[in-house]
């Protein structure tokens, strides 16, 4: 391969972040050649398996999801879309590419959206025991209510990776909405922290995701049983794992936008994955 040579004294982006005080890097555009990663990954024969939950209406978002996926997601290598459902008649029909595939897994839906999400962690942890580990090399877990609007590829790959919120990547800890009470397994107390990470965009290799929702579910049951509940559920057991496990690789808000709340600032050079618009009420209700 022939390419420009990195230069040590030279850095590519100078205006944001590139890598945690744990040394691993935080991924913006211009910060990775990808046809480097793409080689090695191919070496490797990787194959990534993305989640998604389709539960309820949120199936009507399922079509455009996989429909920007094939255009933007992992283009080039072995792909299996986990969809889990519990509507499977509606799964929309999709074409896909050489060495892409979908899998359709029924699973049980619950009354409140709090409850879909939170059952999420366990159900991921259940299925990775069963099949993931033997079935792919990596997990990216994702929400369906987006579509992918640019490249998403190899460069997120890493044995843990979360992605900054889009909303508070320029905050202050202290403005975080973590978990602030001590009676709840999320706990984050004030002064600590690094970033705030989106439940919404996260992975991994099989083996860490199913650390990481393994241990966040028993984290929910453990405060189901003492009568609380995170205030942001998954999202804040999510914080509180990759604050004790520090994700090898973090992901910038290019990976998880919502253009119609945040606009388009320039430190973004691109938006990979963004919100769709929608009417959280109507979709969330029965």
């Amino acid at each position: 391969m022939v390419y420009l040579q990195p230069k040590v004294l030279s850095p590519i982006r100078k205006d944001v972040l590139v890598v945690t005080p744990w040394l691993a890097p935080i991924v913006w555009e211009g910060t990775f050649n990808i046809d480097i990663l793409n080689e090695q990954f191919r070496l490797q024969n990787t194959t990534i398996g993305l989640t998604v939950f389709a539960i309820k209406k949120y199936v009507v978002f399922l079509k455009l999801f996989l429909e920007t996926a094939e255009q933007h997601f992992m283009v080039g290598h072995q792909v299996t879309y986990y969809v889990f459902t519990d509507r499977p008649a509606d799964v929309p029909q999709v074409p896909l590419g050489a060495g892409r595939r979908l899998v359709v897994l029924t699973v049980h839906s619950h009354t409140r959206w709090q409850d879909v999400s939170m059952h999420r962690m366990d159900t991921i942890s259940r299925f990775s025991e069963q099949r993931f580990l033997r079935e792919v090399d990596y997990l990216v877990c994702a929400d369906v209510d987006m579509k992918f609007r640019d490249h998403v590829g190899v460069e997120i790959l890493a044995s843990l990776f979360g992605t900054l919120h889009p909303g508070f990547f320029q905050n202050s800890r202290e403005d975080f909405t973590y978990e602030r009470r001590p009676q709840s397994q999320a706990y984050i107390a004030w002064g600590e922290g690094d970033f705030y990470y989106m439940g919404a965009f996260f992975g991994g290799s099989v083996a860490e995701v199913l650390r990481l929702t393994k241990a966040c579910h028993e984290a929910m049951v453990a405060d189901k049983a003492n009568g609380i509940e995170a205030v942001w559920h998954d999202e804040s057991h999510l914080n509180k794992y990759l604050l004790y496990h520090k994700p090898t690789k973090v992901l910038s808000p290019e990976y998880l936008w919502d253009q119609q709340l945040l606009g388009w600032p320039a430190v973004m050079k691109k938006l990979r994955f963004v919100a769709v618009p929608k009417n959280h009420e109507a979709i969330r209700n029965p």
